[in-house]
């Protein structure tokens, strides 16, 4: 049996664009359903989601509210925001198809903090976009003046927006209570929305940075810490593919880390796409023996699993 660190994309959230607690609980549920069959099998599981949509969300209620006496939060409290109410999502969930199945197990939600570099360079290149569109830069600008790191950027054509950096995580502050936990039997859902970035001060103390962090390389991060076999990544295609897209589209089963790293030298992943899910493959594959990552869609994680499905990297 093997203990995998799971991240789920936003497909595995939230679908066409639905953003009311309902309708996100039932996508939770069918996200579930894939799950349970590996816990079934005896395997140990910790998930890690996304949470691009929902912490937008919440940006922008909290800019609607922005008023002297109830200034918006920054981003990392609105990260801790959607690592809770997802959380809470799946943990619910996650607890009724345990039921179901007759699967005496209970799940965990942890808010976790990731630890990033404050000389990280992203900080001085942000470019994630988040919150509301604005349809000039002077109405940008407007938005922006007078508040402390407030930088914002035009969006592809489609508007002027806010931008953060998205900084690697170097550590995850509470891997060794995950740990814990998953020895205990408990189903842990961590590092949610990539964590909540934080930095260390020159007094040792940590502090919320206005920043957001991707999550599968949090997630190959925790999957490092504690000691996981597997890393899965679940999103919106049953394989990698080369040449993504066009007429000599080839899609990939098994690849090794020279395979992976060609590829990457050649260009074939999209930056902010599937670079990133590739990139923290092959971190956690070069990290210990044995280990191997696989990224495919949720419906095939049971397959992929045992090797029926997916692109599987290995050493």
């Amino acid at each position: 049996m093997a203990r995998i660190v799971i991240a789920l994309g936003g497909n595995a959230l939230q679908k066409d664009g639905e953003a009311s607690a309902e309708a996100q609980i039932r996508v939770a549920e069918q996200t579930a359903r894939q799950l349970i069959a590996l816990v079934r099998d005896g395997h140990e599981i910790v998930v890690v989601h996304g949470n691009g949509p929902q912490v937008g969300n919440i940006i922008l209620r909290e800019e609607a509210i922005n008023t002297a006496d109830m200034p918006t939060l920054p981003i990392d409290s609105c990260v801790a925001m959607s690592q809770g109410s997802i959380g809470y999502w799946l943990q619910l969930a996650i607890g009724n198809e345990l039921r179901r199945a007759g699967v005496a197990k209970s799940v965990a939600t942890v808010v976790t903090q990731s630890l990033v570099r404050a000389d990280d360079e992203a900080f001085h290149r942000p470019s994630k976009p988040v919150g509301q569109f604005y349809e000039t830069r002077a109405a940008a600008e407007q938005a922006a003046a007078g508040r402390q790191n407030f930088i914002v950027k035009e969006d592809a054509g489609r508007g002027w927006r806010r931008v953060v950096a998205s900084p690697r995580p170097i550590d995850i502050i509470e891997k060794d209570f995950v740990a814990s936990l998953v020895r205990e039997g408990y189903i842990v859902v961590a590092a949610g929305g990539g964590g909540i970035p934080v930095v260390v001060e020159a007094d040792g103390s940590l502090r919320g940075a206005e920043a957001v962090v991707d999550k599968d390389f949090a997630a190959e991060k925790l999957a490092e810490a504690i000691n996981a076999d597997i890393l899965l990544i679940l999103t919106a295609v049953d394989q990698v593919a080369i040449n993504y897209n066009t007429p000599q589209e080839i899609p990939l089963g098994r690849l090794t880390i020279a395979d992976t790293k060609n590829y990457i030298a050649d260009g074939q992943f999209a930056a902010g796409s599937m670079l990133p899910k590739i990139e923290a493959s092959l971190e956690f594959v070069k990290s210990g023996d044995g280990r191997r990552a696989i990224i495919t869609t949720p419906t095939r994680a049971y397959d992929a699993i045992r090797g029926r499905a997916g692109t599987i990297i290995t050493d």
